[in-house]
C-alpha cells in the first residue's frame, strides 16, 4: 500500500472504453467475465499508479458484485483487492466507503446473514490500517449495536450475558481517543458509547454476583472502574458548547450512574449542578430544572461533611432558586444553621415527603441521611461545649451509648472534630489539652489587647482633658 509512488500513466481513455463492454458482459449475466477484464487493466493501472483510474475500475468491480447479488464475490473480491501489491491507501478507503453504503440495504433485503459476513470483510480489511481507522470504528459500532439487539431479544439469560459483553467488548477495543481522522463530536460518542455499555455489563455481572452470594471481586468491578476510566477521556469544557449539550446531558448521567454505585454523594451533587447548570434546564424552572435542584439538595445533605461539601452546601442556600422551593430550602437551612436537629423532628416535617422520592426510597441512602444529622448535632455540640456528660450527650443525639461512641470515633478519626471519651467517668471532651507554650501566646495576646485599649483609653483622656482647658482659657 502506497500513495507515494509517481504517477507513470494516465489510464483514463482505456477506462472509459473498457467499463460500457464489462457493463453489457455484468446485465448479460457474464459477471466473472467482466470481472477478469476489469482486474486485467486494474493490475495495468495500480502499477502506474494512477488513482482516479484504479479507484474507478475497484469500485466498479465491487458494483458489479453488488448488483448481481453475488454477496460471496463481493466479500472475496473486497478482501482481495485491499491486499493486492502496490495498492494505494486512496482506493482502499474509496472501496470501503462505497461498501459501507451498502450495508443498511443489503441488511434490510438480504437479512443478517450477508450483512455481518460484509461486516466481518470490512472488519478485516480495516484492522491495523490507520488511515482506515475511522471506518473501522463505524462498521464496529454497527456490529456492537447488533450484538446488543440480541441481547434485548434473546430470553435465555447465558445469551443475554454473552451478547451483551461481546458488543461492550467490540466497543472497548477501539481507542478512539487517539484517532486524529475522527471529528471530536463522534469521539466523544464513541466514548459515551463505551461508557455505557460498560456499565449496563457492570450491572448484569453485579446482579449475577449478589444472586449467586459471591463477594464484589465476582461483579463488575472491572467494568466499572473502566467506566470511570472512560469519562477521564470526555473533554468537559467541550461539552459546555451550545451545540454539545446532548453529549453533555448524556455523559453526567452516565456519571451520576457511576457515582451512586460508589456512594460517592459530593460526586453526584457536582454531576447535578452541572446538568441544572445547562441553559435548557435552567430555563425548564417547573420540571427538568427543579428536579435537578432537588437532587442537588438531596445528595448534597447526604455526603459527608467536609470544606467542599460545606462551601457547595452554603452555596446552594444563598441561590435565590432554591428559594421557591421551601421545603428544600428549609432542610438546607436546617444543615446551615449551626443548631441540634433532632431526628423525631427531621422525619415528622420531611419523612413523609423524602420517603416519597426515588433518592430516599432506598433504605441505604434514608438511614445516611440519619448519619449525617447525628454528624451535624456533634459538630454543634462539639462547637458549644468543652466537656459533656456521656448521657446528656446520647439525649441530645437521640441515640444509645453505643452509637454515640461510635459516631464520635468516626468523626474524630476522619479529623472532623477533636474528642477524647472519659468512660469511667462518663464525660466527653471536646478540647484538646493545651500546652504551656499555647497558654503563654494567648496569654501573650490578650496582654497586647489590654495594653492597647488603655493606651486608647488614656489617649482619649487626655484629649479631653485638652479640651476642657481651652473652654476654661477662654
Amino acid at each position: 500500500m502506497s500513495d507515494n509512488k509517481k504517477q507513470e500513466k494516465d489510464f483514463t481513455s482505456e477506462v472509459d472504453a473498457l467499463l460500457p463492454e464489462t457493463a453489457s458482459l455484468a446485465k448479460a449475466g457474464k459477471l466473472q467475465e467482466a470481472l477478469d477484464k476489469l482486474a486485467v487493466l486494474e493490475k495495468q493501472t495500480r502499477n502506474a499508479a494512477d488513482p482516479k483510474s484504479t479507484t474507478t475500475l475497484v469500485k466498479t468491480i465491487t458494483e458489479y458484485c453488488y448488483n448481481a447479488r453475488d454477496f460471496d464475490s463481493l466479500n472475496s473480491n473486497i478482501s482481495i483487492l485491499s491486499k493486492k501489491h502496490g495498492q494505494l491507501k486512496s482506493v482502499i478507503q474509496a472501496m470501503v466507503e462505497q461498501a459501507m453504503g451498502w450495508l443498511e440495504d443489503i441488511r434490510k433485503k438480504e437479512g443478517d446473514k450477508q450483512w455481518l459476513q460484509l461486516v466481518e470483510t470490512l472488519r478485516e480489511v480495516t484492522e491495523g490500517k490507520i488511515f482506515l481507522e475511522t471506518p473501522r470504528a463505524r462498521v464496529t459500532l454497527l456490529l456492537s449495536r447488533y450484538h446488543e439487539d440480541l441481547y434485548s431479544k434473546s430470553t435465555s439469560v447465558e445469551e443475554k450475558r454473552k451478547s451483551l459483553e461481546t458488543s461492550s467488548e467490540l466497543l472497548s477495543d477501539l481507542q478512539v481517543e487517539t484517532y486524529s481522522s475522527m471529528e471530536r463530536r463522534e469521539k466523544t460518542e464513541f466514548i459515551l458509547e463505551q461508557m455505557r455499555l460498560l456499565i449496563a455489563v457492570a450491572r448484569q455481572k453485579d446482579d449475577t454476583a449478589k444472586a449467586e452470594g459471591k463477594d464484589s471481586l465476582a461483579g463488575g468491578d472491572a467494568e466499572w472502574v473502566k467506566a470511570r476510566v472512560g469519562g477521564r477521556k470526555v473533554n468537559e469544557s467541550f461539552l459546555k458548547e451550545a451545540e454539545n449539550e446532548d453529549l453533555k446531558l448524556k455523559f453526567y448521567d452516565l456519571m451520576i450512574q457511576h457515582a451512586l454505585h460508589q456512594s460517592s454523594y459530593l460526586d453526584v451533587a457536582k454531576y447535578y449542578h452541572k446538568v441544572w447548570e445547562t441553559p435548557s434546564i435552567k430555563d425548564d424552572v417547573n420540571d427538568k430544572g427543579k428536579a435537578a435542584l432537588e437532587h442537588i439538595v438531596y445528595y448534597i445533605v447526604l455526603s459527608p461533611h467536609d470544606n467542599e461539601q460545606s462551601d457547595m452546601l452554603n452555596r446552594i442556600y444563598v441561590n435565590p432558586a432554591l428559594e421557591k422551593l421551601q421545603l428544600h430550602y428549609n432542610l438546607v437551612k436546617c444543615f446551615v444553621t449551626r443548631e441540634l436537629m433532632r431526628w423525631p423532628g427531621i422525619i415528622e416535617l420531611y419523612g413523609e415527603f423524602l420517603r416519597a422520592t426515588p433518592v430516599f426510597s432506598i433504605e441505604k441512602r434514608w438511614e445516611d441521611l440519619h448519619t449525617r444529622v447525628i454528624e451535624h448535632n456533634v459538630r454543634v455540640v462539639a462547637a458549644y461545649y468543652t466537656r459533656i456528660t456521656l448521657s446528656r450527650l446520647t439525649s441530645l443525639l437521640d441515640l444509645d451509648r453505643k452509637q454515640t461512641e461510635e459516631t464520635i470515633a468516626r468523626l474524630v478519626v476522619g479529623k472532623t472534630i477533636w474528642a477524647r471519651i472519659d468512660r469511667p467517668a462518663e464525660i466527653v471532651t471536646f478540647r484538646s489539652q493545651r500546652s504551656a507554650e499555647d497558654v503563654m501566646n494567648d496569654w501573650s495576646s490578650d496582654m497586647q489587647k489590654l495594653l492597647g485599649l488603655v493606651e486608647k483609653t488614656w489617649m482619649g483622656m487626655n484629649a479631653a482633658q485638652a479640651a476642657q482647658s481651652r473652654i476654661k482659657a477662654s
